[in-house]
């Protein structure tokens, strides 16, 4: 059995020795791989067995003094023996420590429980019916038996929650990738026709059918679709093993959820590929098959205003979008807003692409005045924008999206963490904050604090989450004496007073936040029934709600009932608020009281709202780094249409030099071109990213003023226009170095 608790690296070892440790009691051992190599097994309260790759690591030996900090106070123990996997392996998902069986149960400090009973079969037992066996026998109780791959969850707990994040989180990414692929290959692959116009038309006029046609421009979208679809998916395959590397470095997966590779996902990719490009040569070869042939071979040399159904289409996709954004603005969970922030920011996206000719005629008509003072290059890219309406709103429309969706990633995280860091400062009033670098606070740093004469109240604080029916809400617990001198919720009804009386007694109650209180229909006196993090159901009664959810969590409890079924009951943090009539506490004087707790620090207010920030950070990082990749991919299509749209003008720049203009005027207009397409696209893709923060500021914190860092809009805007006239630039120049007498005379 393992009554083992995790428990951080010691002091002594140096920063790049320090692992994830997990401890177990040696009776556990003949569960795991590992055999005694040197001393003897763990018998006295103060032995201790490690792992040989810690031995090496921390350069340590047997008869060493090693000091763990585990969820107890820490403690210094002898090295008594030395144990290594069997057969020369290694683990590489932890560290392992074995106490003495004793040791072990109070660090577990859950007397009479153990975590696990593991079972080993005869020879010869046949193991299905073995477990067949061992459910029946513990039948009407909450025990699980796991048998071969499924014993892993059992010992790597925060592998299995890992593994639902991490396949919601891809969920929500590959969805939102996929339809801003969809997005992004329709207008490449309108574009590619429109450029085949003449090619197509003279098909139409030899007779071939609409469906003749459309099923060659399907199956031209299969094949590209199909050599897509492989290169892309063995490109993945290092790409997810960087990503799951950076994950773990970020400690958004554990180590222990190891990245597996199947076949499956490839074949997925694949299929949504051709999915994708199916779909899409589909929309764009629609008009292209339907029309006459006389009039496809007028359409090919002039273009016509966009249809009536696509103006229609793009009407009813803007309502869709606006009704998304305002039911964005009613959402008040973060689960549930962001899958429908990014959805809303495509589906606007789309209603640009179909809208675009309008827009960018529209567009055309503002930017006459300020294009026609360049010059004949300006002059020249205003006839351009009227008369190539839907050649600009494709190179618009990718642009648009690619600044609309970073800017919303990028400014999303800071709306929601400057509301909950607001809302943090301005609810504790603790003069100081005891934090750990560590697993936390143990329950003998805060005793000590508490015995300082002047110290009037020491609350700690612990982090889980609870289940009300099937509902996760995040959750804190604090301990109830003298919760009014330290925090400060902003109660709207009940009181702190009656929270804290009522759990310095046997009476159990909570305080909830107003928007737990709405969700679940709850108000003082209301009972609350939830279900703790490791499974034991509780009910209490509602003292309070509060309006500083955001901040401070949905559901607040007794510091000692939500600390006993968490596996690390350390406190996050301790609130210390002093006694301004008593003696004066200094900061010397708070530190010395807790420096043999190793990683524990003394902080002023603002500082620990420092580190509030940083962990917010790390969770907006896990989000820029999924996001980066779709929007790395908006990137290439954005550089790609571009160059598209610029390569197949050869004969129009040809055409404009016989006339008389020069090389540097060419260049001069497709740069005016690529400036107003980045305008129309970036007033376009702010005033989307501007729409959703906003309902997304609405529905998370009440204030319609989402967070907009100037310097990152700055540099989105910038790299979006170095990109857009790289793209053009670049193109343009190998477009201009033929001779215009060659091209003007050649074949089309």
């Amino acid at each position: 059995m393992d009554a083992s608790r995790r428990a951080d690296s010691p002091p002594e070892l140096r920063p790049d020795t320090a692992s994830t440790s997990y401890g177990h009691s040696w009776d556990s051992a003949s569960l795991t791989p590992f055999k005694l190599t040197q001393g003897r097994a763990p018998v006295a309260p103060t032995d201790l067995v490690i792992d040989q790759a810690l031995a090496t690591r921390a350069h340590v030996g047997l008869g060493a003094r090693l000091t763990v900090q585990s969820t107890q106070s820490p403690r210094t123990y002898t090295i008594t023996g030395i144990a290594a996997p069997g057969a020369g392996g290694r683990l590489n998902q932890q560290t392992s420590l074995f106490f003495s069986t004793a040791e072990a149960a109070r660090l577990a400090a859950r007397p009479g429980q153990v975590a696990a009973i593991g079972v080993t079969p005869e020879i010869g037992t046949n193991q299905a019916q073995l477990a067949a066996a061992l459910r029946k026998a513990l039948a009407g109780s909450s025990a699980q038996v796991s048998m071969g791959e499924a014993r892993g969850p059992v010992e790597f707990l925060d592998a299995a929650g890992a593994r639902v994040k991490l396949v919601s989180l891809g969920g929500a990414i590959g969805g939102t990738a996929l339809l801003v692929a969809l997005l992004v290959v329709v207008g490449t692959f309108a574009l590619s026709i429109q450029q085949r116009h003449r090619e197509l038309a003279l098909l139409r006029a030899i007779a071939a059918t609409p469906r003749q046609m459309r099923r060659l421009i399907s199956r031209e979208a299969l094949i590209v679709g199909a050599v897509a679809g492989v290169l892309g998916s063995l490109a993945g395959l290092p790409l997810g093993a960087w990503l799951h590397g950076r994950f773990v470095e970020m400690g958004a997966v554990p180590a222990t959820l190891e990245r597996a590779v199947s076949v499956f996902p490839m074949a997925a990719a694949v299929a949504a590929t051709l999915l994708a490009a199916w779909g899409a040569s589909r929309i764009s070869a629609r008009r292209i098959s339907r029309i006459r042939p006389a009039e496809a071979m007028a359409e090919a040399s002039v273009e016509r205003h966009p249809a009536r159904g696509r103006i229609i289409v793009g009407l009813v996709v803007l309502t869709a979008g606006a009704v998304l954004v305002a039911v964005l603005s009613a959402l008040r969970t973060e689960a549930s807003s962001t899958p429908v922030t990014f959805l809303s920011v495509v589906i606007l996206s789309a209603a640009v692409a179909l809208l675009g000719p309008v827009v960018v005629r529209a567009a055309a008509v503002l930017l006459s005045g300020p294009l026609g003072v360049s010059g004949p290059g300006g002059r020249l890219a205003t006839a351009n924008l009227r008369g190539n309406a839907a050649r600009m709103a494709a190179a618009a429309t990718p642009l648009a999206l690619l600044i609309g969706m970073t800017c919303t990633v990028l400014f999303v995280q800071p709306t929601l963490g400057d509301a909950a860091r607001a809302q943090t400062r301005d609810g504790i009033r603790a003069d100081w904050v005891l934090a750990a670098q560590g697993p936390g606070v143990p329950d003998e740093a805060a005793r000590r604090v508490r015995a300082l004469p002047g110290v009037a109240a020491a609350t700690e604080i612990v982090h889980s989450t609870v289940r009300v029916g099937l509902d996760k809400y995040a959750a804190q617990g604090v301990t109830p004496g003298g919760l009014a001198r330290t925090w400060n919720p902003d109660v709207t009804s009940g009181s702190i007073e009656r929270f804290s009386t009522d759990n310095a007694t046997e009476a159990r109650s909570a305080a909830v936040s107003q928007l737990a209180a709405d969700q679940l229909g709850l108000h003082p006196g209301s009972r609350l029934r939830l279900t703790l993090g490791d499974g034991t159901p509780a009910t209490l009664t509602v003292a309070a709600v509060y309006a500083r959810g955001l901040g401070f969590g949905d559901i607040t409890l007794p510091h000692d009932l939500l600390a006993r079924h968490m596996d690390n009951p350390l406190a996050s943090a301790v609130l210390i608020s002093l006694d301004q009539s008593g003696p004066s506490v200094t900061h010397s004087e708070l530190a010395s009281s807790v420096r043999e707790f190793p990683g524990i620090s003394v902080l002023t207010r603002s500082s620990a709202d420092g580190i509030q920030a940083d962990k917010q950070q790390s969770n907006a990082e896990v989000n820029y780094l999924a996001m980066g990749l779709v929007l790395a991919f908006t990137a290439i299509a954005v550089v790609n249409t571009l160059a598209m749209s610029v390569s197949e003008r050869v004969r129009e720049f040809a055409m404009l030099r016989l006339a008389g203009a020069t090389r540097r005027q060419v260049l001069r207009m497709l740069r005016a071109e690529a400036l107003a397409v980045l305008l129309i696209a970036a007033v376009l893709g702010s005033g989307i990213s501007l729409a959703v923060l906003t309902a997304f500021s609405i529905g998370m914190t009440g204030s319609a003023a989402p967070t907009v860092v100037p310097l990152g809009y700055a540099t989105v805007v910038g790299v979006a226009a170095l990109l857009a006239l790289g793209a053009t630039a670049v193109p343009g120049r190998i477009a201009l170095k033929p001779r215009p007498v060659e091209v003007a005379t050649a074949r089309q």
